[in-house]
Order: C-alpha cells, then structure tokens, then sequence
C-alpha cells in the first residue's frame, strides 16, 4: 500500500502562511495518481481543501481557499505541496493528503490511502 506522510502544519497568526508537504513512499507515484487535501476541523466533518490530478497536473480547490492556496507537485520528490497564504481562523484543522478518484471542481474522493494528518492552527 502506498504510504502518505504529511509535514508543514503548526500555529500561525492570521494573514500568515504555512507550507505543508506530502511525501510519497514510491517513486514516480505521481505521473499515476492523484492527490488531494483534505481536512477536519473539531465539530465539522471532513471537507476537500484542494487536488492535483496525476499526468496533467489539473487543479481544483474549495470555494473557501481559492485564491489563497496552491496546489502542487515536485515529481522528482514525490511530493505533493500545499502553500496556504493569507490564513484565516478557520483554517484551523488537522490537514490530510489522501490518494483520490478525480479531481474535479465538484469535488474529489479518496481512493484508499492517507497520511496521518499535520496540524494547523491559524490564531492571534
């Protein structure tokens, strides 16, 4: 099974930016599957932050990041990037990368594989 590992999370103030990462344990994984983010914040369900689809590089995000998040890849290192700008409180949540099926601007869902989530905490 493929396996996920994310870092980046931690506390940051509002306005601020976090870089988070998600590694892959394979190599060329990338060119043949999708990842999305996703995350969980305390009382809310899960919620699809963002996705980059394999060989095209297609992205998509949620309504509530655009224009403040960027998806990306570095295919040599397997790893996936999320750069989050301009944070805001309700960012808060622990971040997931997950493999997924689609990725598409109605949403994108998991197709098995998860990492073990980063934390990320936007307050003053």
């Amino acid at each position: 099974q493929l396996q996920l590992e994310e870092s980046g999370g931690g506390l940051v103030q509002p306005g601020g930016s976090l870089r988070l990462s998600c590694a892959a344990s394979s190599v060329f994984i990338l060119d043949y599957v999708a990842i999305g983010w996703f995350r969980h914040a305390p009382g809310k369900g899960r919620e699809g932050v963002s996705c980059i689809s394999s060989m095209r590089g297609v992205t998509n995000y949620a309504d509530s990041v655009k224009g403040r998040f960027t998806i990306s890849k570095d295919k040599a290192k397997n790893t996936v990037h999320l750069q989050m700008n301009s944070l805001k409180p309700e960012d808060t949540a622990v971040y997931y990368c997950a493999t997924i099926i689609g990725c598409l601007r109605s949403g994108w869902s998991p197709s098995g594989s998860w990492g073990q989530g980063t934390h990320v905490t936007v307050s003053s």
